[in-house]
């Protein structure tokens, strides 16, 4: 993520580590579904497809914000979702804060 994201910005890269309960990096270079689960201060949520950002070996995958996503100012919250032959997780969460813009 960018160091400060503002209303509206376009091309903000979320990365998420996906992670064991001793906080190691899971290998889900298997996942056959990968995404991000954004929760809006109004607690509306949206679903996006995400990406490896290698091979999935290293537990990170990627979503680059579009236009309309980052559509809300205030505190945001960021889940992961993957679903592999072994079985289906949510990570925990993580907040980030959208700010306004001059």
């Amino acid at each position: 993520m960018a160091c400060e994201i503002h209303l509206n910005d376009i091309g903000t890269e979320f990365r998420v580590e996906v992670q064991d309960c001793n906080e190691n990096a899971l290998n889900i270079s298997t996942a056959t579904t990968k995404q991000l689960i954004f929760k809006k201060p109004d607690g509306v949520t949206l679903t996006k497809d995400a990406d490896f950002v290698t091979t999935g070996s290293d537990g990170l995958i990627k979503y680059v914000s579009a236009s309309g996503d980052l559509d809300a100012l205030g505190t945001w919250k960021i889940q992961s979702y993957i679903d592999m032959p072994s079985g289906k997780w949510r990570s925990e969460f993580k907040t980030f804060k959208v700010h306004r813009n001059l």
